[in-house]
Order: structure tokens, then C-alpha cells, then sequence
């Protein structure tokens, strides 16, 4: 889960890294938000993937046991997964903007802070997904 805190540090190293060498300015937000919706749901759906495909595989080989709703919870942590690494991403590349707009250094959003917002918030996400999907079942 801790996925989406690191997509969110990156986008904010390099958008205040842009926002200082006058790459971007504050009217840009709107672009920047653009380019970085894709690319967070691209890498949240590589690692959803992934994880449900761990999921499945210890699930097959009899390492681990899910219980018969196994796949409800495979969806469960790849949905999660893409809402939070997107989140993170948007998160992570408005900051910066929105500080700046409120007339504070952008810098300030360090990563390590977007990256506990990020994550605990990325864990409202993760149970409010859990919620809509194992409801009935597992919940």
C-alpha cells in the first residue's frame, strides 16, 4: 500500500523541480494533472496486476490460503492498488501547486510528507474498496 506514497514523492521531486527552473507555472497545474491521471492509473494497473497475480499463484500452489472467496480478494488489492497509486500521483503533483498558490514555498511539500498523506490516506482508499467488494462475503 505504501505504493501509492512513493508515486507521490516522485510526482512532487519533479514538479518542484520544474516549478523552480520556470518549466511550469501555477496556470499549468491543469496539464500537469493530465499527464499525471494516465500514468498513475498505468503503473497502479502493472502493479494491481501483479498483485493479483501473486494472489492467484499462491493461491494455486497451496502456499497460502485465501479461502474460497480468494478472488474477491485478489480484486480487492489490484483495485486498491490503482486507486491509491493514482491518487498518490494527482496528490503528489498538486501539492506543490497548491502551496505555491497559497503563497508557500512549494519545497515544503518534502517527500516524506506527501508520502504519509499519501499512505494514510491510501488506506481510507484500500478499506473503502475492500468494503464494496467483500461486502456479504468476507465483511
Amino acid at each position: 500500500m505504501s505504493s501509492g506514497g512513493n508515486s507521490g514523492s516522485q510526482a512532487t521531486s519533479l514538479i518542484i523541480r520544474a516549478l523552480a527552473l520556470g518549466q511550469v507555472r501555477l496556470r499549468d497545474w491543469w496539464r500537469v494533472a493530465l499527464r499525471e491521471l494516465p500514468a498513475g492509473m498505468t503503473l497502479g494497473a502493472i502493479l494491481g496486476l501483479l498483485g493479483m497475480a501473486r494472489i492467484a499463484l499462491w493461491q494455486t500452489l497451496g502456499f497460502y490460503d485465501y479461502g474460497p472467496h480468494w478472488v474477491l480478494v485478489a480484486t480487492t488489492v489490484g483495485t486498491g492498488l490503482v486507486g491509491i497509486v493514482t491518487f498518490g500521483s494527482l496528490a503528489g503533483s498538486m501539492l506543490p501547486f497548491l502551496l505555491q498558490r497559497l503563497g508557500f514555498d512549494p519545497a515544503s511539500a518534502s517527500a516524506p510528507f506527501v508520502a504519509t498523506l499519501v499512505d494514510v490516506t491510501g488506506l481510507v482508499i484500500y478499506f473503502s474498496i475492500a468494503l464494496a467488494i467483500l461486502s456479504g462475503t468476507l465483511l
